[in-house]
């Protein structure tokens, strides 16, 4: 299942560019985020099985394994034999790292729960994200620790499964961990402390962008014919149920942003959108632009915007305003008390790997599972406002009974495209 790997996220890094990154610089990087050398050099060796074999998950595997010693990638699912065979040739630059033989990989709808019947104690789930909850529950109810890439759901039902499942793994004790990395960037990190500690006085409010241009495969000829469940899934950034639509998909990222340094989910949503470059139907149903005005509580307003234009200019960034500054939450404060992160730089995509397997080492196991949960649900009820062209508010989508996954079983069966959303046309359910 391939997914986009070069897009910019944050700082213009590209997944793709830390995959490349050698071992070496990945435990140094682990050392340096924890400064504990006893857990860097510890012997507990963790096997680690891999759902979702493209671009995204491949990439994931590569970080996970060299984000700290004795990490052995040893199980691998996909729906695709082929995607699964190249991410499999992809992954043996990791040496004696790959442990995956060919009795341990698994093809076809249900290759995730023999994924999960393996012996091993970490899973990565990295297939388009409408499978995120049905996954994501099977794998806390088989005693398997969580790394997750975002979005983790593409609609309320299946926000509200994250969210009981993520509570699940308290109780159990299981770490999870979800791909929002900016929550493990060093810039980040200091400057959002900074924030929470008063740095810019009380916030009042923010912009959160990304604008960019297209992202996909969707050209070439397409007929109805050809929307069977395995072209959806081949081509999923293009349907909702398996995407999102881009605002929930990759704008989650700065969405998240806002959420971490307002410490809260907005509270309603009203916003535009629609489709002014992809208008071709071997696009599918999701818009190419929105423009949403998030509610937080007290009345505060963030300005939410995302686009997928060619030849427009780019920004992927967030500012938030406060009483006595203005922040960029990555590395910088100006106002009353200006300041600028001047500290070492990390791999973000690695740390966050790092980070889960020593609070799986060290007993103390991270849950990250409602914060994105909440992430997304924030982006997707700013999508709910723009396909309605309704103010909605946050307890409305989060019990809304709209579920958007079809039954996924013949890969050949026919189920046509959804059509595209029309504000005041479209109903909020």
């Amino acid at each position: 299942m391939s997914a986009p790997n070069d897009a910019p996220a944050g700082n213009g890094v590209t997944r793709r560019h830390f995959l490349r990154s050698s071992a070496a610089a990945a435990v140094s990087a682990a050392l340096l985020s924890t400064g504990n050398y006893a857990f860097a050099q510890g012997s507990d060796r963790i096997r680690v099985g891999l759902i979702g074999c493209g671009g995204r998950g491949t990439g994931a595997a590569g970080d996970c394994a060299n984000s700290a010693p004795n990490i052995e990638i040893w199980a691998m699912g996909d729906v695709f034999e082929d995607r699964l065979n190249g991410s499999r040739e992809h992954l043996k630059g990791l040496g004696d790292k790959l442990k995956v033989t060919d009795e341990r990989c698994f093809t076809g709808i249900d290759a995730y729960k023999h994924v999960l019947a393996q012996d091993i104690q970490l899973v990565i789930l990295a297939t388009p994200p409408g499978f995120r909850p049905v996954h994501f529950q099977a794998a806390i109810e088989a005693g398997k620790h969580v790394f997750m890439e975002k979005p983790v759901a593409t609609d309320a039902p299946g926000i509200r499964a994250v969210l009981a499942a993520g509570d699940l793994a308290t109780q159990k004790g299981l770490a999870v961990v979800a791909g929002t990395q900016r929550r493990h960037q060093n810039g980040y990190v200091a400057t959002m402390r900074r924030i929470h500690d008063g740095a810019i006085g009380d916030l009042v409010g923010a912009q959160v962008y990304w604008n960019g241009g297209g992202v996909g495969n969707g050209t070439g000829e397409f007929t109805e014919n050809d929307a069977t469940l395995e072209w959806q899934i081949r081509h999923w950034y293009y349907l909702t149920w398996l995407c999102g639509d881009h605002i929930v998909e990759q704008h989650v990222h700065n969405i998240d942003v806002a959420n971490w340094a307002f410490g809260a989910h907005p509270v309603s949503a009203m916003g535009v959108g629609g489709r002014a470059q992809r208008t071709a139907p071997v696009y599918g149903q999701i818009f190419d632009h929105f423009a949403i005005d998030f509610e937080y509580p007290n009345g505060v307003r963030v300005m939410s915007m995302c686009r997928h234009w060619d030849n427009t200019p780019s920004n992927v960034s967030e500012r938030v305003v406060g009483t006595r500054g203005v922040s960029d939450c990555s590395s910088n404060i100006w106002g009353a008390t200006p300041w600028r992160y001047q500290g070492q730089g990390n791999n973000p995509y690695v740390t966050e790997h790092t980070d889960l397997v020593n609070s799986i080492r060290a007993g103390k196991p991270l849950n990250e599972a409602r914060a994105v949960a909440e992430s997304t649900l924030s982006a997707i009820m700013g999508r709910m406002a723009a396909y309605t062209g309704q103010v909605v508010t946050w307890d409305e989508a989060l019990n809304s009974k709209e579920s958007l996954m079809p039954a996924v079983d013949d890969l050949k069966r026919v189920l046509g495209v959804p059509p595209v959303a029309v504000p005041g046309k479209t109903q909020l359910t």
